[in-house]
């Protein structure tokens, strides 16, 4: 399997990059291509000792930055993430990842790669941890600002289907961010949404307030991508924020640090189930190709995490799962179902 890696996107690029991927090349059994600013790449490699041949270059000169016009951005050439796209385009690798721009990467991804027959608008969609040490899915995370009833629909199909197919939830509970768990509470858009959800064959279970979604009452919590957006860095924020307030408990006297080695296996435990880097990145739901958008932040760790995700959707043909149900029932109930 061939894995292509945007080697310029992030925060910490390219040494955190190319660090995951040759750990990547190491453990996983993949292939890569890092497309990036070749002689930048290769001092990394250099640095990192590697000898092994599972690792290739592809040169691009420019990069996206983060405060760029995601579509503007997207259709320069010679950027790094538009060629990463281009190759997958062109069937050079199986999957793309990147923790460059989001927007120019679901823009790039659905100008490139085209959505699948059927799917309204692609949707960001990172899995979350639970306080029960489980996790959920969250759908749309930014991708879609204004959304239709049509759109949330959607995003209930794929992540129901992604929750199955990746992290083998029989049955994934499906629930609808709002106000209030009352039938009659929401904005029109989510009564007429709530609506269309009781109508397909998903275990939709209703409406999920702000308050409960940490607590793993939900496998999927679908929402538009402005709300979902506000929840993922809300719940970002409050994890490094804990841990940060724990720490300054247990350094605070000889006592505190004496009670902080005695409790250590836990707090360490808290910590990793706190850990965005444990899970990877978000895959972009509802293109034709495995799209994966790593954190931009991401360490050399978190980027690993993010291949192995890209191997487990294309190894579990995830693209195929998601077209053959939308085929079968995404196009039903078509009230409030349209392309804008």
């Amino acid at each position: 399997m061939r894995i292509i890696v945007d080697a310029m996107g992030g925060d910490h690029a390219p040494k955190a990059i190319v660090e995951g991927c040759v750990q990547a090349v190491n453990e996983l059994g993949v292939s890569i291509i890092l497309v990036g600013r070749e002689a930048a790449v290769r001092e990394e490699l250099d640095a990192l000792d590697y000898q092994g041949d599972a690792i290739s270059l592809v040169h691009a000169e420019d990069v996206i930055g983060g405060e760029e016009d995601p579509v503007t951005a997207i259709k320069r050439k010679d950027t790094s993430m538009r060629v990463a796209l281009s190759l997958l385009k062109d069937g050079k690798g199986d999957a793309v990842v990147s923790a460059g721009n989001t927007g120019a990467l679901i823009a790039g991804a659905t100008l490139f790669l085209k959505r699948i027959k059927g799917v309204r608008r692609a949707a960001l969609t990172p899995v979350m941890p639970t306080t029960n040490g489980g996790c959920f899915l969250l759908v749309d995370a930014g991708a879609n600002s204004d959304c239709t009833p049509a759109f949330l629909k959607q995003f209930a199909i794929m992540g129901s289907i992604y929750m199955k197919s990746i992290l083998g939830v029989k049955e994934p509970r499906v629930k609808l961010v709002n106000i209030g768990a009352e039938e009659n509470k929401g904005p029109e858009l989510m009564t007429e949404t709530n609506a269309l959800l009781k109508e397909i064959p998903i275990r939709y279970e209703g409406y999920i307030e702000g308050r409960d979604i940490p607590f793993g009452e939900a496998d999927v919590v679908v929402c538009d991508g402005f709300t979902g957006n506000i929840i993922l860095k809300l719940m970002e924020g409050m994890g490094l924020g804990l841990t940060g307030m724990i720490k300054k408990i247990f350094l605070k006297n000889i006592v505190s640090k004496a009670a902080a080695m005695m409790v250590k296996g836990g707090l360490k435990e808290f910590k990793k189930s706190m850990d965005y880097t444990e899970y990877g990145g978000a895959p972009v739901l509802g293109v034709t190709r495995p799209v994966i958008k790593a954190h931009g932040s991401s360490n050399g760790k978190a980027f690993f995490h993010a291949i192995r995700q890209a191997k487990k959707l294309t190894e579990e043909r995830l693209v195929d799962a998601i077209a053959e149900n939308i085929e079968q029932y995404g196009l039903d109930a078509r009230k409030g179902e349209t392309d804008e």
